[in-house]
């Protein structure tokens, strides 16, 4: 029996390193020739892998497409720890109509890699569900055939892991402390428009300058005290600019601040 099991496995995986794209095959968001492709498989390089996902189309195949993805998401899923809530759309591009590659989950592994006015560049780096027209299903060839005996494992000594509470949708994600600061250590390119905030008769902001959407939407605060620039801050002033520093949360607040390491003009 034991000859048997070792058998089946090695046909099956024999036949899943054969799943070969005889021809350029593109992987689709949706099951529609029309939406976004996610990725263009060339001809000799192996497809995707099959992803249990019931009700799709005939002829079409869902499979798993590995990351990392950029995505991009808009600010006001982001909380201010600089998480992304659960259930939020990832975008492939910075803008509402763009298609949605995926919805965030409580359990992703991704990191910030810039800013885009209101929206925030994220590198997703797990697998996203794509489909393919003309493929094998997920049933055939790929997907390991049945095995009706398996080695009896001892249930006295074996525990099951607790599963974690499912996510609520639009809640934070629940990282430590130490989780936060190491995100919030790495620092990014942000792209936008530098402004002052400074206002004659009003009450001065905590910072003297800002990054700015082209409609005058403010997205974060400049921290300009660890950078000597060569030419006054001045001359910067309403005009596309690209700065690269670490952006954190500034406390008991909804903004943001960017220490900046190096500002210049986009």
């Amino acid at each position: 029996m034991i000859a048997r099991i070792v058998c089946l496995l090695l046909f099956s995986t024999f036949l899943a390193q054969a799943e070969i794209a005889t021809r350029a095959t593109t992987v689709h968001t949706r099951p529609d020739s029309g939406s976004a492709v996610i990725v263009l498989v060339k001809a000799g390089e192996r497809l995707p892998e099959p992803a249990p996902i019931r009700g799709v189309p005939a002829g079409w195949s869902a499979v798993s497409v590995p990351g990392p993805h950029e995505v991009f998401v808009n600010n006001k899923y982001i909380t201010k720890d600089l998480d992304v809530k659960p259930g939020s759309p990832l975008h492939t591009e910075a803008n509402a109509d763009s298609p949605v590659l995926t919805n965030a989950a409580v359990d992703d592994k991704y990191e910030i890699t810039g800013l885009r006015g209101r929206w925030t560049q994220l590198s997703l780096d797990q697998p996203v569900t794509g489909y393919i027209f003309g493929a094998p299903a997920a049933a055939s060839g790929t997907t390991a055939p049945l095995v009706t005996s398996t080695p009896v494992q001892d249930v006295s000594t074996t525990t099951t892991p607790a599963l974690p509470p499912s996510p609520t949708a639009g809640e934070p994600v629940d990282r430590t402390a130490e989780e936060r600061e190491s995100l919030a250590d790495l620092p990014r390119l942000f792209e936008g428009v530098l402004s002052s905030t400074r206002v004659p008769l009003r009450p001065r902001r905590p910072y003297d300058f800002a990054l700015e959407t082209a409609d005058g939407t403010r997205f974060a605060y400049l921290n300009l005290s660890r950078i000597l620039l060569r030419t006054p801050v001045e001359n910067y002033l309403n005009r596309d600019v690209v700065v690269y520093g670490v952006a954190r949360p500034i406390p008991d607040t909804k903004d943001i601040v960017i220490t900046v390491e190096s500002l210049q003009l986009r």
